[in-house]
């Protein structure tokens, strides 16, 4: 465990959460694989005059997902979907493949990954690290139109 003095933190900061804005994000995918929603979450940030609160973002599928990751280097991604394809393989005998081998792959790779995030924002800002991003992840082979729900919930002021 490390010692206090190897641990900062600052003064915290309240604000009184006087706004709910939602918008919903439509996203044409090119199939399996990342998008990059982190400059959409961005405008819509600066569209509802966010200053403090909380961004969540929610993917209505089972068989896309969404995730935090690094933005720096595109190999990292490239290594991300290896994994995912090797804790769900197609083909391994899946019950259910009503729409083909890919199916249950995806909604196994939805559970793990996951359907919701929530991001601070900071003084106007999405609190990410200088080197995360936000991603849509397409778990199917073929493209797909997905919906995610935007909303921010903190103070316009």
């Amino acid at each position: 465990m490390a010692s206090g003095k190897s641990v900062t933190r600052s003064a915290p900061s309240s604000v009184q959460a006087t706004t709910i804005a939602s918008s919903l994000l439509t996203v044409q995918t090119p199939g399996r694989g990342f998008t990059d929603l982190t400059s959409e979450a961005a405008k819509f940030i600066a569209e509802a005059h966010a200053r403090e609160g909380a961004l969540t973002l929610f993917i209505r599928h089972t068989s896309a997902s969404l995730t935090i990751q690094e933005n720096a280097d595109p190999s990292v991604l490239v290594d991300l979907t290896t994994a995912l394809s090797r804790v769900a393989p197609e083909n391994a005998g899946w019950t259910h493949d009503t729409e083909g081998p890919d199916d249950m792959p995806a909604h196994i790779k939805t559970m793990v990954t996951g359907t919701s995030l929530q991001v601070p924002v900071l003084n106007g800002k999405l609190a990410l690290g200088t080197w995360q991003a936000i991603y849509l992840i397409e778990h199917r082979s073929r493209p797909h139109s997905r919906e995610i729900v935007l909303q921010f919930i903190g103070s316009n002021q």
